[in-house]
Formats: C-alpha cells, structure tokens, sequence
C-alpha cells in the first residue's frame, strides 16, 4: 500500500488533494502543522510528502532539512502560495521533486505524486544546491511568472541548453543571469553576447577568436567569448540574427566542444553551459532558410517562454515599487505612485514590456516634482507611448460574440455556461491542434494546461486530433 503524508493547512484544499490521491487508491495521512507533521513521520512510513509552505507553527520549507536529514529517500513535493523566485529556488535548495505554486492543476499534482513515487522505487535521489538567494533580479507573482520560476529551477542542477522565447523587454537576460547566478556555475564567468549588435563579419572572430595576422586589422592574438565563459555560461541573445556561416561553425562548437580560433591549428575543448534568446519566430526563419534547423533542435533543450507584461498585469504593482527603488538607488528623488495612476499603467498595452515600464518609471522620477505621483503626472508621459495597432484582438471582439452567441439560442432553463462553454472551446481546441499539426503535446503547451486535460476535453468534445493534423504532415 502507498502511503502519503500531506501538510496543509487550508482545510479545502486538503480535502480536494486528499480526495484526488486517493482516486489513485493510496492512503493519504493529513496534518496541518510542522508538529503534527514530524509525529507522523515518526510514527508511520510514507512514500511521499506533500507540504504547504506557511504552516500554523512555522515555515514549511525552513523545517525540511531535518525531514531530509531523517528521511533521505523520501520524495517531497512543496506547495505554496508565496509565488516568487525566491521560494521556487528555496523549494528547489530542499532537494524538492517538485513544486507547485498555488493555484495549481490538479491533475498535474497527481501526475507528479506518480513520478515521485516511481522515482524513489527506482532509486532516482536528488541532491541540494547551496547558493545565495538575495537580491534575485525577477520580480512578479503572476501565475505566468511561477510557470517560468518552476522552469528555472528544473535548469537549476544540469547544463542543458536553455532557449528563452519572448518578446524584446520581458527579461530574458535577467533569466539567464539568474540561472548562471543560481546554478553551480555562479562561480565562473557569465558573458553575454548580443547578436544584433555585432556586424556579421566580425561574429565568428568575436565568439571563436582569431589568431594575430589571420585576417586584415587582426593585429594581435584575440580570445573569443567561448573561451572567456570556459567553465561558466554563454549567453547568445538574439540568435536569430545570426549569420548562417557563423550558425554552422556554432552547430560544429556544440556538437564537439571545442572550437578553433579564426586562423589557429589546434582545436580548444570548452566547458561551457549554452543559454540563447529571441524574440523571432524559429519556425518563420527556418521556413525562409535563415536559420538551421538542426541547430534550433541542438539550442531548443528547454524552453522557457517569458510572458509580456500585458499578460501579467497583476505584477505592475511589485515593478512599479521595484523600479522606484532601483531609481532612488540610483539617486533620483523618491516617487511614489498612488491607486488611480497604478490603475492607469494596469491600461497600457506595454509594447516595450517591462523595459518599458522601467524607463517610464524612471522619466517620472526625473521630471516630476512632486513626490506623489498621479494620473494628470502620469498621462502626458503615456501619450509618447506606442500603443497597439488595430490589428490586435479587442475585449469587443469577444462581448460582440457572446452576444450573438446568446441571441441565436433560447436558454430558459438551460445550462448557458456549459454550452457557451462548448462553443468557445471546441473550436479553439481545434484551431490550436491545427496550428501544432496535431501534436497534443505542443497543443498543451500552448494552451497553458495539462497534457491530461487536453486529452480529456478531446476525449469529451469527441475530437480527433489526428485528423487536424496537415496533409503534408500525415504523408510524412
């Protein structure tokens, strides 16, 4: 019989995970403190802790290391409603399996209690990393923030390649920093490279090095970015603007680990960790025949997609108080903004994201002289702001359609919800299925949820995945 202990001190949700794990038909032993917890595990053996981060009589985290101590093979799965970097990092410093930050998909809590399990039957351990956590650079407690901080730490122990997707001004940079910063590299050289900035001829020379004379104003010996981040990380930003002759010689550097200086004879073994970034569409440029495909497949290991700030806008608040600090660290005068001016920014579309958002914070700080800030401050700083174009989709847009959609049924008495439901996600299921040429997997990604999930809705709306699957694709 598997047995499992969960510590949790919201009643409810006890109760929904309790019923779920049982659904697998293990036994679930639950408690709400660290003392009721510690006497369980005294008294009983369990082959998986579930456990809540803020418990009655202290921190749920702080407390695992004698749980560790005592209990080395035990799988622990943490839980928390503090969604920040800090606590995903904490979480990841306890050897813990996973981590889900609240609210979470429960079906991807079960399918994680199956692994653990499975893991510690194998014998599969994990082993802390002991690091800093102050001052990390990200800030934010969106539920799409917590989906990249649960990325981060799952990079945290190993060196596979990580490609960061996003818009310009999300952040990408901060992210490979914070995962060279935290991982077991933080110790050796983080060296950053922009693509886009660097004239296409000079590229290889500047990533590889050249020896003296080996081309014209090759005045002396250089060493190229991959030797200077021996034994620390990479960091490629832009990659889609790189050239394709320097593509190939990259593919050549990854897939040997060594490179050749521009003008050398002997080839230099690395040890070098390969983070990449873009805000180009991969797919778009291998199409068009800018980019290498099997060098998008060597780069594209773990992907993390950081989200725009339009996307996150719950997290305007914790930047805005952020980046006045960062300015009055900086010596400006403090500002602060009040409700009404906040609420304005929570309009704004953020074309530049959260670089733009800083810049704006710190113009205010500059030219405003009053130490409040409000709406007629903010407003005439706004007006410079790009905004979006009429081609984006319009919350009208979606009130025209449900409109029609209720004018066209008679629902007295009727399930509205369900049907309406139905109506938006059927078709939306199939447009994404369509779009990722029937891969479930990708479809889940994209649309934000569970694997399971998607299945389940595929298997309740009665649609074949297979069959949206392109024509092209199906003759493969």
């Amino acid at each position: 019989m598997t047995r499992i202990l969960l510590v949790e001190d919201d009643p409810s949700i006890s109760h929904v995970i309790t019923a779920a794990l049982e659904a697998e038909a293990w036994e679930v032993d639950s408690c709400d403190s660290i003392a009721e917890r510690d006497l369980l595990l005294s008294q009983n053996t369990y082959q998986l802790m579930l456990t809540d981060v803020i418990l009655s009589d202290g921190d749920g985290i702080a407390s695992l290391e004698f749980v560790r101590r005592d209990f080395p093979d035990m799988p622990i799965i943490i839980l928390s409603a503090q969604n920040t970097l800090d606590t995903a990092v904490r979480a990841s410093e306890t050897g813990a399996f996973e981590y889900f930050p609240k609210p979470f998909d429960l079906d991807e809590l079960v399918d994680a209690a199956v692994q653990a399990i499975k893991s510690a039957k194998a014998g599969a351990g994990k082993s802390a990393i002991l690091h800093d956590t102050e001052n990390l650079p990200l800030v934010g407690r969106s539920q799409a923030m917590q989906d990249v901080y649960r990325m981060i730490t799952r990079v945290l122990r190993n060196d596979l390649s990580v490609l960061l997707l996003g818009e310009s001004g999300t952040g990408k940079e901060l992210v490979a920093d914070a995962i060279h910063n935290l991982g077991h590299r933080r110790d050796k050289s983080f060296v950053a490279v922009n693509m886009a900035a660097i004239p296409a001829e000079l590229i290889e020379s500047e990533l590889f090095g050249h020896e003296k004379g080996s081309f014209t104003g090759a005045v002396g010996q250089y060493v190229g970015k991959f030797e200077q981040a021996h034994g620390g990380t990479l960091f490629l930003d832009e990659i889609g603007d790189m050239p394709m002759q320097a593509q190939t010689r990259l593919l050549r550097a990854l897939q040997s680990g060594k490179i050749t200086r521009i003008g050398g004879k002997r080839d230099i073994a690395l040890d070098v960790r390969i983070i990449c970034a873009t805000n180009k569409d991969f797919r778009a440029l291998i199409e068009q025949g800018d980019f290498r495909e099997d060098l998008y497949y060597r780069i594209n290991v773990v992907p993390i997609d950081l989200p725009p700030l339009r996307e996150r806008r719950d997290d305007i608040d914790a930047l805005v108080d952020h980046f006045t600090r960062m300015a009055v660290s900086e010596g400006l005068p403090p500002r602060k903004l009040d409700e009404a001016a906040r609420n304005l920014l929570k309009q704004q579309y953020w074309r530049g994201n959260v670089r733009e958002l800083k810049n704006l914070i710190y113009r205010i700080a500059v030219f405003s002289r009053d130490e409040t800030v409000t709406t007629d401050i903010i407003t005439p700083f706004l007006d410079d702001m790009p905004q979006h174009d009429d081609t984006e989709i319009k919350t009208a847009d979606f009130d025209l359609a449900v409109s029609a959609f209720l004018n066209c049924h008679n629902f007295d008495g009727g399930p509205v919800y369900t049907k309406a439901l139905a109506a938006f996600e059927i078709p939306l299921l199939e447009h994404v299925l369509k779009k990722c040429d029937g891969n479930q997997l990708k479809a889940a990604e994209m649309l934000g949820i569970n694997r399971n999930t998607l299945r389940k809705k595929l298997t309740n709306y009665d649609i074949d995945a297979d069959k949206l699957r392109h024509v092209e694709q199906k003759i493969r």
